[in-house]
């Protein structure tokens, strides 16, 4: 008997190994042959353990209400612009998980809005406890949790984490961009007329209505095919992740934007405002995607953009 166990050890050691030398060949989407997945271990900042924590928790407060939606109690903060009391309920478990660990921090939260700390000047997490409320409210699957912290203002830790289907993007400054512990990167695409481009519509605000629609005109024109999913945070990560070839989009918050952005430049991006600076957690207009995507993405956009002093 123990012959027969060792026998059927080693054959479970040889299936696994197979199953590993399987896994590691992918289809590169860029030509027919296959590469060699490179395995990188991702050993998590202690950070950065605490916002996937905070974002886990907030992921079960939503996913409990998603069975219940028709019963939610649902405001309007401004036109288009909605809040339930699912989304203070989980920015207020992101909060506590949070302040537990670094009570000395500052926030500032979709919902909240600013609250300080001891060190507030010098940390702050940025928080939008349910990206795509309007999806949620019509059951459509496209919403998550964003949270990033900024330390004197430059972009450290970050989290998006989409519930519906356990997907958790994450990044710290200098360490790469991972997705579910695999480590991603943005397209190796070059051609705008190949890419396909996230984007979304004007909601809260129509002042620059004409300006984007004439973006999205002649981007429908010069590219494979635009997406509007209606979850900035999301959106981002899947830019960052290659889903997306590139991402523009007017009107944002901070909290729409300050995930997403680390999670696409530790993958390899480029994110800007809509004159290609660095000003677009300021000004709520943002570009992103790889590289040369950006640039072409830039060159059709620049000529559409309000004054200077507003984009």
């Amino acid at each position: 008997m123990a012959g027969a166990d060792k026998h059927d050890a080693d054959t479970v050691k040889r299936k696994d190994a197979i199953h590993t030398k399987i896994l590691c060949f992918v289809f590169t989407g860029e030509s027919i042959g296959t590469e060699r997945l490179a395995i990188e271990t991702h050993h998590m900042h202690p950070i950065l353990n605490i916002a996937v924590k905070a974002a886990r928790r907030a992921a079960t407060v939503i996913n409990r209400a998603s069975t219940q939606v028709d019963l939610l109690t649902v405001e309007s903060k401004a036109p288009n612009d909605f809040v339930t009391e699912v989304d203070r309920a989980a920015e207020n478990a992101i909060i506590e998980v949070l302040r537990d660990a670094y009570p000395q921090h500052g926030i500032l939260a979709e919902e909240s809005g600013t609250s300080g700390g001891p060190d507030d000047s010098e940390y702050q997490w940025i928080i939008d406890p349910l990206d795509g409320t309007t999806n949620f409210l019509h059951g459509f699957p496209q919403y998550a949790i964003s949270i990033a912290l900024a330390r004197n203002g430059v972009l450290e830790h970050a989290v998006v984490f989409d519930p519906t289907r356990n997907e958790l993007f994450t990044a710290s400054k200098g360490s790469g961009a991972f997705l579910n512990d695999r480590r991603i990167r943005v397209t190796r695409r070059t051609r705008l007329a190949e890419s396909l481009i996230g984007t979304g519509f004007p909601f809260r605000e129509f002042k620059h209505l004409d300006a984007y629609l004439a973006m999205f005109r002649e981007l429908t024109q010069k590219t494979a095919g635009i997406r509007r999913p209606g979850a900035a945070a999301l959106d981002l990560a899947y830019v960052a992740s290659g889903r997306l070839d590139g991402f523009w989009e007017m009107g944002l918050q901070p909290w729409d934007m300050a995930a997403g952005a680390l999670l696409i430049q530790e993958a390899g991006g480029l994110v800007g405002d809509l004159a290609g600076e660095s000003a677009f957690m300021q000004t709520g207009n943002m570009v992103a995607g790889a590289p040369k995507i950006f640039a072409q993405l830039l060159s059709v956009i620049q000529p559409h953009r309000p004054a200077a002093r507003q984009a």
